[in-house]
């Protein structure tokens, strides 16, 4: 059970890879990149190349030099979660320990998707990789994209592992993570940008965001004004992000993260096969998101 009850701080934002034009990995932009998040707009953490950051296309060898460069650029300003779950345990093993000898501070580790296990076989995934560093661990619990849940049975038997500490929320199940929540002392964290209010009102902690590239700022203080009561101040940014909070979503995220960070002149670049680049009718559809938001791109 966690000891830290904000184990990777309130705001995390899902990096986008920076790649260059011919595709290649931008690791000077990555830098940049991580740095404006951290410095402008107030991550605490930042996941690195989990599914936002075009981890099913990248190497294990650009996963590495990725953790490697975005270490170097941030210091102790803030901390570095590693993308590492697959469907196969024994690899996503290795990818941990290789992100723990690169530099980062903890592990987000996805349900494996597509082969589908039994909850004993999830259960023993994470634990498996759990066992292999000494980082700790986030789930991320996702069933629309990995295809099976992870049952609120199996998070209160994993949660009884040291390094299992905290989970990545995209479920929706408020009364099933209302019940982990009150046996366990996983920290909660939305895997949706628009239910982060909701999901801090029975008791999360933060938001691991995508739309948070722009608005991360405005996310942190919505965390902040939640936490010390000023639940009408929280509701007010919620509504004014609400535009990009889903917005970013009416395409993959990354695709629009990285056609709105292209336009405002940072790192991104295209995304990787089988992703599309955003098309101008999309990125336009963005640029009023934003500005609902109160962003200009």
């Amino acid at each position: 059970m966690s000891q830290d009850p904000r184990p990777f701080g309130r705001l995390l934002t899902a990096m986008v890879t920076p790649f260059t034009r011919d595709g290649a990995l931008d690791l000077d932009g990555a830098q940049a990149l991580a740095a404006y998040l951290v410095d402008e707009q107030r991550n605490d953490a930042l996941v690195i190349s989990g599914t936002g950051g075009e981890s099913p296309t990248t190497t294990d060898a650009e996963k590495e030099a990725l953790i490697r460069a975005v270490a170097e650029a941030i210091g102790d300003r803030a901390k570095i979660v590693a993308g590492v779950g697959t469907n196969n345990t024994a690899h996503s093993v290795e990818l941990a320990r290789a992100a723990e000898k690169a530099g980062a501070h903890g592990l987000l580790v996805v349900t494996p998707y597509y082969n589908k296990p039994s909850q004993p076989g999830v259960a023993r995934h994470f634990t498996t990789i759990a066992d292999s560093t000494g980082l700790p661990v986030m789930l991320y619990d996702i069933p629309h994209r990995s295809g099976i849940p992870i049952t609120t049975e199996t998070l209160i038997e994993v949660a009884a592992h040291p390094g299992i500490v905290a989970v990545k929320d995209a479920k929706g199940d408020l009364a099933g993570t209302s019940e982990v929540m009150r046996r366990t002392g996983l920290a909660f964290y939305s895997g949706e940008d628009a239910a982060t209010l909701p999901l801090l009102s029975i008791g999360a902690v933060g938001v691991v965001g995508t739309s948070t590239h722009f608005v991360g700022a405005v996310a942190k203080d919505m965390i902040s004004a939640y936490e010390r009561g000023d639940v009408a101040g929280a509701l007010a940014l919620h509504r004014q992000a609400l535009p990009l909070f889903t917005g970013i979503f009416r395409a993959p995220g990354t695709v629009l993260v990285k056609a709105g960070l292209n336009a405002l002149g940072r790192p991104a670049g295209p995304v990787r096969l089988p992703l599309v680049d955003a098309t101008a009718e999309q990125l336009d559809q963005l640029r009023r998101d934003a500005a609902d938001a109160g962003i200009a791109l």
